[in-house]
């Protein structure tokens, strides 16, 4: 459980950083205001997918136990956080990018599809966790046959 904290606080931490470098690097490159840089995309995706989604984990794992199902969820924390995280520094390249008048190009969308494709099998992982992990809470809770 600790894992999950430490991560989502350091996710909570990494996404307003995202917040104020989009807002500070727009306004030093003189970047029209209102006009479309995936620099935004990042803050929304390290808050959302990396803060708030592994503090959901986190309550999840606290009722159910998922991390019982060790190899399950070291498989799930390993292809999710390294998904957003490859995801949120692709779109922070694409973006700065955007900002400086540079062209992007076909690899980084390609790395950022890779990244989507990992937060997609974590996830997948994810959910085979939690299924093992309610159904062996559900099996405890059953009261025993009365014979």
């Amino acid at each position: 459980m600790k894992k999950l904290f430490h991560a989502s606080f350091a996710y909570m931490l990494v996404g307003v950083a995202s917040g104020l470098f989009y807002r500070e690097f727009t306004k030093l490159n003189e970047f029209p205001e209102g006009e479309f840089t995936q620099l935004g995309l990042a803050h929304t995706h390290l808050l959302t997918l990396g803060f708030i989604v592994l503090l959901i984990v986190l309550a999840l794992e606290k009722v159910f136990d998922i991390s019982a199902s060790r190899k399950l969820f070291n498989w799930f924390f390993g292809l999710y956080n390294a998904g957003v995280v490859l995801t949120a520094g692709m779109l922070m390249v694409h973006g700065s990018l955007t900002v400086l008048g540079e062209e992007s190009n076909k690899m980084i969308a390609g790395i950022a599809g890779l990244g989507h494709m990992l937060i997609t099998a974590g996830m997948i992982v994810f959910f085979l966790a939690l299924r093992r992990a309610v159904l062996r809470h559900s099996e405890a809770r059953e009261p025993a046959p009365v014979h």
